[in-house]
């Protein structure tokens, strides 16, 4: 079968890709914009790439079936084409569900923060048990080096997100999944653009609850509020608790040699000290999830504690992009000021040097403003702060920051940033590049301005 996706670049859609093509299907795509990782993922994959959206994709031979990512709206060029003709189209999500998804153990993976790491720790964890799991990540697993694989085994990991389906399905993808067993990692309000406020996301969720067996398993977040106010809508499956006394608990350990520790507890009881590679107490909260939802598939709680100092994380999950003059450059996802604040205390658990944020508020919930008084106070853990003003911003950064603990640094255009902070950077400084986007290739940009300097 010849499938033709729309939105391919997307992180969802090339994992899509890259499951279809390894089915044996003939894949192409097309999309307005490619970056990296998932550019290079597809390239490497073999599969064809059209740039823009044309009908003169979609012909000559026309597709089977036209798989359309959320990123597609009406009056996108393609997809009137698709109406217009009556080709055979579907969502991503429904996709997956009907060709992959159907009789396996799906482990789906939800929650505001936390998904991409979770999820891919879980693979890691399942792979290492010998469990050859399927799985479709947000990112690209450094332990797999793709963001997607069917697997030979019987379970399949997703990352499950409640961002809308379709132009045509406004549900949240994780409804389509039908897991077995699904983790809850937390709830906040997000995706200002689709969402009016939390309890819309919280019923989301709840939706989600109700499609997961009598005999599955919700794998929760025992101190978010708003988990346990979404439980109470209904709940008829078994209910396995992290971060509470009463379920999976992490007390954090002095680090052993170049890993960090903490000491695991099921139900009160020690499972011993736990090396890992993930800083800071976010990460903890990810692995307990990880672990929990391992061990209600069979895994050996001491199976998973092997396999975690060799977990190598996700691409732009505090990932190293290089260091020059004895400055480091790190790229994370983080686009929310709870990930945000997180990410730095997490950065600054690993000892060091100043942490200088550089932030491009670049998702919908940030541009619109919706976060802009609670940014300030995330970056109260960096030595310094610089922000990209986009020109789509909608709310004035200077002013919204000036309550920021660090001096903040607001520049209209990259160049000037990037000017501004390697002349302030220092042997020993982190620069921590945080966004949801490629911020206009930032971080090779400002490596190479540092080997100039």
């Amino acid at each position: 079968m010849h499938l033709h996706i729309l939105g391919i670049c997307g992180t969802f859609m090339a994992g899509i890709a890259a499951i279809a093509r390894e089915a044996g299907h003939k894949v192409t795509g097309s999309d307005a914009n490619a970056w990296p990782p998932m550019s290079t993922q597809l390239e490497a994959l073999g599969i064809e790439l059209m740039q823009g959206y044309e009908p003169a994709h979609l012909q000559n031979p026309a597709p089977d079936i036209v798989v359309v990512g959320n990123v597609v709206t009406r009056g996108n060029a393609a997809m009137e084409y698709v109406l217009d003709v009556g080709l055979p189209y579907v969502s991503g999500p429904q996709w997956l569900a009907e060709n992959v998804l159907q009789g396996r153990h799906v482990i789906a993976v939800a929650g505001t923060h936390g998904k991409t790491s979770t999820t891919s720790l879980l693979a890691w964890l399942l792979e290492s048990a010998g469990l050859a799991p399927g799985f479709l990540v947000g990112g690209v697993p450094l332990n797999f080096g793709v963001s997607a694989r069917l697997g030979k085994g019987q379970h399949f990991v997703i990352e499950a997100d409640e961002y809308d389906t379709a132009f045509f399905d406004k549900r949240s993808k994780f409804v389509h999944y039908r897991p077995r067993t699904a983790i809850l990692n937390n709830l906040e309000f997000d995706h200002a653009d689709i969402f009016p406020d939390l309890a819309a996301i919280e019923r989301q969720f709840h939706h989600l609850i109700r499609t997961v067996p009598r005999s599955g398993a919700l794998i929760v977040n025992g101190a978010d509020a708003n988990l346990q106010r979404t439980l109470k809508m209904g709940c008829w499956s078994r209910v396995i608790k992290f971060d509470a006394d009463d379920g999976w608990r992490a007390e954090a350990r002095d680090p052993c040699g170049a890993l960090d520790a903490f000491e695991l507890f099921v139900d009160g009881a020690s499972q011993g000290i736990v090396g890992t590679p993930l800083a800071g107490a976010h990460n903890r909260s990810n692995t307990l999830a990880a672990f929990a939802a391992a061990a209600d598939v069979g895994v050996p709680i001491a199976t998973s504690i092997a396999a975690l100092p060799a977990f190598v994380s996700v691409r732009r999950r505090l990932e190293l992009r290089g260091e020059v003059r004895g400055v480091q450059v790190y790229d994370d996802f983080a686009h929310h000021p709870t990930a945000i604040r997180v990410t730095i205390a997490a950065l600054r658990s690993q000892r060091g040097g100043r942490i200088i944020a550089v932030l491009e508020p670049r998702s919908n919930t940030m541009r619109l403003g919706h976060h802009a008084e609670e940014l300030a106070h995330s970056l109260d853990g960096a030595d310094a702060v610089y922000v990209y003003a986009r020109p789509d911003l909608q709310w004035d950064a200077q002013t919204a920051l000036a309550a920021a603990r660090a001096p903040v640094s607001v520049h209209a255009q990259i160049d000037s940033l990037v000017s501004a902070l390697v002349a302030q950077a220092e042997p020993g400084d982190r620069l921590l590049v945080m966004s949801n986007g490629d911020f206009g290739g930032v971080h090779a940009r400002l490596l190479d301005a540092l080997a100039a300097s």
